[in-house]
């Protein structure tokens, strides 16, 4: 039966990777809400086009008000969720070909969604048609469950699960093998200040940067008046040296427009990104001719979200375990307008926090610099311990059907299945393969998706039998 199935993963693979390509070219960015799309027209499209897909190869599929879809491989008792999404992040900039159209180079495909989360969904669709097809008897069903607001808050799920009960066993392909038992908690408030505004020259008229708290910025921009660009250009040179943020100046109806440029990447690891945002605040908080109070409340940004700080020293919730790891944090957002300062912070905290050395302690410093800090609930870390048998299973099928060991990760990211009981992130990327996911030029390795097939299919016959 293992030759089988990854004979049938190899035959199908053409039609899979066009299957993959329907879905990449739907911008399923979140907007707004509309009726039969909660979540905009995109996401919505996203589910119509899947929708046409599952159908094309015989499969019924249930909608649940524009929220999410579901395909069942029977009509029996479910025993294993398998959970993806349709929507994406925004796909910014600096690609090597368009986001939208997907592009095959090398034995990768290019393309925003490509590896977070379409084709891991359409393989997981194929793993379910591989098993159809090759008419493994099962006693129990398997529920593939597409959501369509997994980037921007996970407000499907809440909607879809006063619907229908989740099944016994959950994986979600929204990560990367073998197995992420633990996903680390969450904690995302805004912050604000107002002030009154100060008609001094020179004066900061806008910055503004970020489309989503979950993505390290990698642009940002401010629009200055009555400065002027020659003065600057040293600071600006010596702040690129420090921070590695790159800056161009534009006259724009005699104001300056100052540009930074960073690095995108996943807020769950702000190392590896560089947040322009904060660079940008950098450079323009060492520029001494700035006055008010809007100036100072900046400078307190700074002080607290300095740049390069994402383990929240200067707030004081830097803090370890050995299970689950490092808080990180990441300004993801943020507005400066004559009169306010808004901002949205991206935590993700290990086992060891909570809200007496989280929440409250970050409150207490933003309010000591005069900002108000939204009363936001911590999402709890969610660990599912390695010693239950259906982590057991996903580890031996990993190993079977890739030679690799089947080991248990802990996680900064947050996936469909955080808080699911028995529930764990299970692929689809493999070990050591970056797929710059919420970056320029995603992709995916064409041999991954069709080996997750094989997986997949292997770990429903095992779950369904």
């Amino acid at each position: 039966m293992q030759e089988k199935i990854k004979a049938y993963a190899q035959e199908h693979l053409p039609q899979m990777l066009d299957d993959i390509k329907k879905l990449v070219a739907v911008r399923s960015i979140k907007g707004e809400a509309k009726p039969g799309m909660p979540f905009g027209k995109g996401p919505a499209e996203a589910l119509y086009c899947m929708e046409d897909i599952a159908k094309s190869h015989g499969f019924s599929t249930k909608k649940f008000d524009g929220y999410m879809m579901t395909v069942n491989l029977n009509d029996y008792q479910d025993e294993l969720g398998i959970l993806c999404h349709l929507d994406i992040v925004h796909e910014g900039s600096g690609w090597s070909s368009p986001p939208f159209e997907m592009t095959i180079r090398e034995g990768k495909i290019y393309g925003r969604g490509v590896a977070d989360n379409k084709g891991p969904a359409i393989a997981a669709l194929y793993a379910l048609k591989c098993v159809r097809d090759l008419g493994v008897p099962l006693r129990k069903n398997v529920r593939l469950m597409l959501g369509t607001d997994e980037e921007s808050g996970m407000g499907d799920l809440p909607e879809y699960f006063k619907r229908e009960a989740p099944p016994t066993y959950n994986i979600s392909p929204d990560a990367a093998f073998p197995i992420y038992n633990i996903e680390k908690g969450r904690f995302g408030p805004n912050f604000s200040a107002y002030f009154d505004e100060d008609l001094s020259l020179p004066r900061i008229c806008s910055i503004s940067g970020g489309h989503a708290t979950n993505i390290v910025p990698e642009e940002a921009e401010a629009l200055i008046e009555g400065l002027d660009a020659e003065a600057i250009e040293p600071l600006i040179i010596k702040t690129s040296e420090k921070t590695g943020v790159l800056f161009s100046l534009e006259q724009k109806d005699e104001k300056l427009l100052i540009k930074a440029l960073g690095t995108s990447s996943h807020a769950a690891y702000p190392g590896d990104g560089n947040n322009a945002i904060t660079g940008l605040i950098e450079l323009l908080t060492a520029i001494l001719d700035f006055k008010g109070k809007g100036v100072s409340m900046l400078k307190a940004v700074n002080k607290l979200l300095p740049h390069g700080d994402w383990r929240g020293e200067n707030i004081g919730i830097c803090m370890e375990d050995e299970l689950s790891g490092i808080l990180t944090c990441n300004l993801g957002i943020f507005s400066y307008t004559p009169t306010s300062i808004t901002g949205r912070i991206d935590i993700r905290s290990p086992i060891c926090s909570n809200e007496e050395n989280c929440s409250k302690i970050m409150e207490k410093s933003f309010a000591k610099e005069g900002f108000a800090l939204d009363k936001t609930d911590m999402i709890l870390p969610h660990y599912v311990p390695e010693e239950l048998p259906f982590i057991q299973t996903l580890k031996r099928v990993f190993h079977e059907c890739t030679g690799l060991p089947g080991d248990c990760i802990a996680m900064g990211g947050g996936t469909y299945v955080h808080g699911i009981p028995n529930s764990v992130a299970f692929g689809a990327a493999f070990p050591d393969t970056e797929t710059y996911a919420h970056s320029a030029d995603e992709y995916a390795v064409i041999t991954e998706l069709e080996a997750c097939v094989s997986i997949f299919a292997n770990v429903i016959i095992e779950m369904c039998q």
